[in-house]
């Protein structure tokens, strides 16, 4: 769990991340699942998008996919959410 001074954080990390991944018609499925959880396992903060076609909204998908991979979501804003999970044996970000 993270404390809202290191979500602050995090989402002024966030902000200037283009989406490395988009939620399409498809939805959320295993394949992107595993995709995501292997990008934050190097990076540890991921921003992704869900498009105009998909059936979930950003705030459904996002939360989805954090529970499946153990991740946080930091914050979700109109079509795009960021996820952080830490890294425990090499990590990025230094959290206070």
């Amino acid at each position: 769990m993270i404390t809202p001074k290191q979500r602050a954080f995090l989402k002024g990390m966030g902000n200037s991340l283009e989406p490395v991944f988009q939620i399409g018609k498809g939805g959320v499925n295993d394949a992107q699942v595993a995709q995501i959880d292997d990008y934050l396992r190097v990076h540890e903060l991921v921003k992704i998008k869900v498009l105009d076609n998909s059936l979930y909204s950003s705030k459904e998908a996002s939360i989805e996919i954090a529970e499946k991979i153990g991740a946080e979501v930091v914050q979700v804003i109109g079509a795009k959410a960021i996820l952080y999970k830490a890294n425990p044996k090499d990590p990025v970000i230094k959290l206070k």
